[in-house]
């Protein structure tokens, strides 16, 4: 494992599967939360690894806070080589565990 690839867990393939169901959409990380069911503390530990080694990009919403009626998200989405890491990443997982759902 080096610089360009996190620790592949059980729960950054958690992550990894809600950012790879849609790759073209970028989703929230309260949307990721749900999904996952990780803890904030886990889940943004997460994404941060993942952006620093370029799987993964995130922004913050531009809408005004208060015309949405709630707080600003971030919203993060898988880059091309984050998919395609992650793909292989499952791809070799998947020879001994089977397929996942989003493939």
């Amino acid at each position: 494992m080096g610089k360009d690839q996190p620790r592949l867990t059980a729960q950054t393939l958690k992550v990894l599967g809600v950012l790879m169901a849609s790759p073209e959409c970028e989703v929230s990380g309260s949307e990721i939360a749900r999904n996952t069911k990780l803890a904030s503390g886990t889940l943004y530990l997460i994404l941060l690894r993942l952006e620093e080694v370029g799987w993964a990009k995130s922004r913050w919403e531009t809408e005004d806070p208060s015309k949405l009626g709630r707080p600003r998200r971030r919203l993060y989405q898988i880059t091309g080589g984050g998919a395609a890491r992650a793909s292989a990443a499952f791809h070799d997982l998947s020879s001994s565990m089977g397929r996942f759902a989003w493939r």
